[in-house]
């Protein structure tokens, strides 16, 4: 009998019980699918560059919508996911679309919203919280300290390097790792991430010591946004926290395992109720160069004081109020499109395939997506409903299709709102104008929001 080649190891193991399932980075969808994996009985291991929990400490908080929901609602045990649920800030009132004059072009009450379901709702969670309530259960499964280097494909399983020397092998391994994805460079070095050349500067207006007087009703109210002349975008995002929700996370062993600034009152204190805002245009508006990123606090408050010279001072006062410890740059950057690929062992989520601009809010929640979709994938394969090859290119097929969807759409909303052009401005604003005096129009527009 001869020994089948490596195309027919492939075919046989695919019909197999699903061994082990490697995930390359610990971020919002890598460890979606761990949870969901878990919870489906289906071995898997996180590998993940940072060196302890607490190295991450974004601080800004994500929006989740109803399919993001969802997704958590079914990768997540109930404990962890009442206790995601109790960790969201309260709703917003609703959504205006601003002139930088302040004037209202369209305001969408909260009600409008479309929220399909108790459990698909949208929400606005902690970066930090939500990723401790993700590894919470998954101690054993997490490996951290583990940047990875490269992959080998080897007998019908895949085997990850690591700088420390250190490999693991799996049957399925999955790149979560990121718009930086070293597993995209090497299985898909055709599928490009780049520079959309738009900058946003953010910061946080804490709501306590007297600045929840000090800021316009008008923007107490849920969410705005301007789109003004000259090419400048801002959207301004109240987060009101329950600090005793947050509190009873305690309770469920759910903590911030040491996370500087997190602290009560630090610049990363996510049980503080606070105002986000984030203004956005072309890089060379700003006067910004490289290395944009790595600027902070007052400079950047100076820059974003300039440019604003002209707005309504009920804007400017959100930006003198900031926290300088929470002022900084972000780089808007996209992923390409990519075609189809022949499916193998290897598979992509979230930002290490669809990488987009934070223009719709939409990044995290399909990354979610992705997860549940996979996580489905996996578990078919491994009852030994579907071969291996053909749940993957499934998942795929699908996740390249709305995926890149998503990445399109985001980019056109991030060039809609720092356009330079006048007339596209006018017919914008003409158009937020003609929505807010039709109702059914409004309902629509409303029912879209938010959901990809």
């Amino acid at each position: 009998m001869t020994k089948p080649d490596r195309n027919e190891q492939n075919t046989l193991l695919d019909v197999s019980k699903l061994g082990h399932v490697i995930v390359i980075g610990g971020g919002i969808g890598g460890l979606t699918l761990a949870q969901g994996l878990k919870q489906a009985g289906i071995s898997v291991a996180v590998y993940e560059r940072d060196r302890t929990p607490a190295d991450r400490v974004q601080s800004y908080r994500v929006h989740i919508n109803p399919t993001g929901s969802h997704a958590l609602h079914a990768c997540l045990p109930a404990r962890l996911f009442a206790a995601f649920d109790r960790s969201c800030g309260r709703p917003g009132r609703g959504i205006r679309f601003l002139t930088e004059r302040m004037g209202v072009l369209l305001s969408v009450r909260g009600d409008l919203v479309h929220q399909p379901d108790a459990i698909g709702k949208h929400r606005s969670v902690s970066r930090i919280t939500l990723r401790q309530v993700l590894l919470s259960g998954l101690e054993e499964i997490v490996h951290f300290g583990k940047t990875f280097t490269r992959y080998e494909e080897e007998g019908g399983r895949v085997i990850a390097h690591f700088e420390d020397g250190t490999s693991a092998a799996g049957d399925v391994l999955v790149a979560a790792d990121g718009g930086g994805s070293r597993v995209r460079r090497q299985f898909l070095p055709q599928a490009e991430r780049i520079d959309t050349g738009v900058i946003g500067i953010a910061g946080k207006v804490f709501l306590d010591a007297g600045n929840r007087n000090r800021i316009a009703p008008e923007l107490l109210d849920g969410l705005a946004l301007v789109s003004a002349k000259g090419g400048y975008s801002l959207f301004v995002a109240l987060q009101e926290i329950d600090g005793a929700a947050m509190d009873s996370l305690a309770a469920d062993g759910i903590g911030h395992d040491g996370n500087p600034g997190a602290s009560a009152g630090g610049p990363l204190d996510d049980r503080r109720s606070y105002l986000m805002w984030a203004l956005g245009a072309q890089r060379r508006k700003f006067g910004l160069n490289g290395g944009a990123e790595e600027m902070q606090g007052e400079p950047l408050r100076a820059i974003a004081l300039r440019a604003m010279a002209a707005w309504d001072d009920r804007f400017k006062t959100l930006v003198r109020l900031a926290d300088a410890g929470t002022i900084n740059a972000i780089a808007m950057r996209t992923s390409r499109p990519v075609a189809p690929w022949p499916t193998r062992r290897i598979t992509l989520i979230g930002d290490a395939i669809h990488s987009m601009t934070p223009y719709r809010g939409i990044g995290a929640n399909i990354a979610l997506k992705d997860a549940v979709r996979l996580r489905d994938a996996l578990v078919a394969a491994d009852r030994g409903e579907r071969p291996l090859i053909d749940a993957i290119h499934d998942y795929e097929a699908g996740m390249i299709d709305y995926g890149f969807k998503a990445v399109r759409n985001s980019l056109r909303a991030m060039e809609q709102t720092t356009t330079d052009s006048a007339v596209g401005r006018i017919v914008s604003r003409a158009a937020f104008r003609a929505i807010e005096r039709l109702p059914p129009v409004k309902r629509w527009f409303a029912a879209s929001l938010g959901n990809e």
